[in-house]
């Protein structure tokens, strides 16, 4: 049967979406959705209703919220899985590097938040789409969605090297979709390694808002922090490198003899060990302003997570000058320090202390300056945006269908 011609309507389609949502690929898709919205698209974001992957029930609101000069939003209800056996049994395979059939795969990605109502809206109504962004790869709305109608989907992986990575479950959206974007070189590299035969797909990057009227000395003066200080804002997982971090900082200022007390900011519950509590001052979650104002006032800004698709909080640290201290262990962040010529990278606590005390260096902030400058240069968002739209217009034509 042939295809109705499409209008020229995007959706983004993000297994949950809201303003308060701190995540990069949440911020990615809200930000790029919404650019391309003031820019006269038009565009939706088909999500589900749960605030994050925890499973916590329904945050939002099911229905439609018009956001006037931004993308409008489409929830439909998530549904979380009771039983988790699939889910369970699954990680840990994967955990201990035991392959798992096609069958135990679909199972596992079964095993947890789903949007059912979302993907019969996709089947219905793919037609009226011009083109669909599904983003992350991860989530089982990318892995449902995206077979409804290939022909108008876009991945947006968002991918890192992880065990999930190279599952055949993922593999088919990788190579039915009919484009992928990347939002860096070593990503688009990751997805070659892993997906021989992948569909065509093109680097669009990120953007990153640059913030206006950051203010140090009021994040200083609001907590209490008179002198240099180390900052980790994100959230606080094992994934994230989270645990990691607190040990390896703790073995590296005790070691080293160094002073400068790790402030910690962001989502989620904080288990400090013992041993690093009196290494750390915990602030909370800070979002937009205060979060800026916190880039700006901090020494060293840390990215210890070993999977990283983009980082924007590394792009966030440059541009309010912070000397950036990142995880070698990911590609990405190490690439991005070695072609900003800025901060530095660490395997152990030793490298870290190191690391550190290059940040309490006199010419740390022309360090920062350099980094600031690769991020205006690569990473603005209108560059971005006309990447996008460049792309669209060459892989899906107004009208053709």
């Amino acid at each position: 049967m042939a295809l109705r011609t499409p209008t020229g309507r995007l959706g983004f389609v993000p297994v949950r979406f809201g303003d308060d949502l701190v995540g990069g690929a949440e911020m990615l898709v809200r930000e790029l959705a919404d650019g391309l919205a003031a820019r006269g698209r038009d565009v939706e974001i088909l999500t589900g209703c749960t605030r994050d992957h925890f499973l916590e029930p329904d945050h939002y609101p099911p229905g439609v919220t018009v956001r006037p000069g931004e993308a409008t939003v489409r929830r439909f209800p998530s549904v979380a899985s009771r039983s988790r056996a699939d889910r369970v049994l699954g990680n840990r395979a994967l955990a201990a590097g035991r392959p798992l059939d096609l069958a135990a795969q679909y199972r596992w990605c079964n095993d947890d938040v789903r949007v059912p109502a979302l993907f019969d809206h996709l089947v219905d109504h793919a037609h009226e789409y011009r083109a669909l962004v599904f983003a992350p790869y991860l989530y089982w709305t990318t892995v449902a969605g995206a077979r409804v109608a290939p022909e108008r989907s876009v991945l947006l992986p968002c991918l890192h090297d992880e065990p999930t990575a190279s599952l055949e479950l993922y593999g088919r959206a990788f190579r039915e979709v009919h484009d992928v974007w990347f939002l860096t070189d070593p990503e688009a590299d990751l997805a070659r390694r892993l997906h021989p035969d992948l569909a065509p797909s093109t680097v669009v990057g990120a953007g990153v808002h640059e913030p206006a009227g950051a203010d140090a000395d009021r994040f200083r003066a609001r907590h209490g922090i008179a002198g240099p200080f180390a900052l980790y804002a994100g959230r606080r997982e094992a994934g994230k490198g989270f645990d990691a971090l607190l040990d390896d900082y703790t073995t590296a200022v005790e070691r080293h003899g160094l002073t400068l007390p790790l402030v910690l900011a962001g989502p989620g519950e904080a288990r400090i060990p013992e041993r690093a509590r009196a290494h750390v001052l915990d602030v909370g979650q800070i979002d937009g302003a205060e979060r800026d104002d916190a880039m700006a006032a901090a020494t060293a800004v840390l990215q210890p997570s070993p999977y990283e698709s983009f980082s924007r909080t590394m792009m966030e640290a440059w541009l309010g000058g912070a000397f950036v201290v990142a995880n070698r262990a990911s590609v990405v962040s190490a690439w991005h320090c070695a072609r900003a010529g800025a901060g530095a990278t660490y395997a152990d606590p030793d490298e870290l202390a190191r690391a550190l005390r290059r940040a309490l260096e006199p010419d740390a902030a022309t360090d920062g300056a350099r980094g600031r400058a690769y991020v205006r240069r690569e990473y603005t968002w209108p560059a971005v945006l006309d990447r996008v739209e460049e792309r669209l217009d060459e892989r899906f034509p107004e009208g053709a269908g």
